[in-house]
């Protein structure tokens, strides 16, 4: 077979329908793909997120479902001066590019201040120590008020006038005093005094003479 015979087999007719058939059906899949994806995922679609913070959450629930979008409570705060169930922030923020579907995350305003539990630092702590976990906390401390003790340890916690102990729970509302040693004793302390050991000697009439002669009483007759 000649060279001109082999390449015209190869380069036929035929076989370069097939190719070109091959080659149309590759385009048109990937084509397919890409606009079956973009379909899918809402390609080049944007909603603007509206803002809903400062909204009860009744009122943003409406409007985030009424632009296409799905909202839900990640976390709760408290503010005493704002209604129950205000929307207190949200993820994303006002004027983000998000899909239809996307979900909204926001925090609401909780109908009751929190309580936390006490941490460990009755009789465990210093006072810089305590001030710095209870203030971490989120309590409002009033100045420490001092007792008799080691100094600057905390031997007890104030609430509303009424001592409070590690792990008791506690409304973030309550302002928290400090028991704290003022490193000396008080004022009403009490301690016995012992004195030296006395060195009088007692007197002559509770003496006993060890050798003192003993009468023998009278014989009688």
């Amino acid at each position: 077979m000649t060279a001109k015979e082999f390449f015209g087999k190869i380069f036929s007719r035929y076989l370069m329908v097939h190719f070109l058939a091959m080659a149309i059906v590759v385009v048109l899949l990937g084509m397919g793909v890409k606009f079956g994806l973009d379909w899918y995922t809402h390609h080049g679609e944007g909603i603007e997120v509206p803002l809903v913070k400062g909204m009860t959450y009744s009122k943003a629930r409406l409007m985030l479902e009424e632009e296409g979008l799905v909202i839900m409570v990640s976390d709760s705060g408290y503010n005493k001066s704002l209604p129950p169930d205000y929307v207190l922030a949200q993820t994303p923020g006002k004027g983000m590019k998000v899909k239809r579907g996307h979900v909204i995350y926001v925090t609401v305003n909780s109908p009751s201040s929190p309580t936390f539990a006490i941490p460990d630092i009755v009789d465990n702590s210093s006072l810089r120590e305590a001030e710095a976990k209870l203030m971490a906390m989120g309590f409002r401390l009033l100045p420490a008020q001092m007792v008799s003790g080691e100094k600057d340890w905390v031997y007890g916690i104030l609430c509303r006038g009424r001592r409070v102990s590690n792990g008791d729970r506690i409304s973030i509302e309550y302002p928290l005093t400090l028991l704290v040693g003022s490193g000396g004793l008080g004022e009403n302390d009490e301690f016995e005094y012992v004195g030296p050991a006395s060195s009088e000697v007692p007197p002559e009439s509770e003496e006993v003479d060890e050798f003192e002669e003993v009468k023998e009483p009278p014989v009688m007759q």
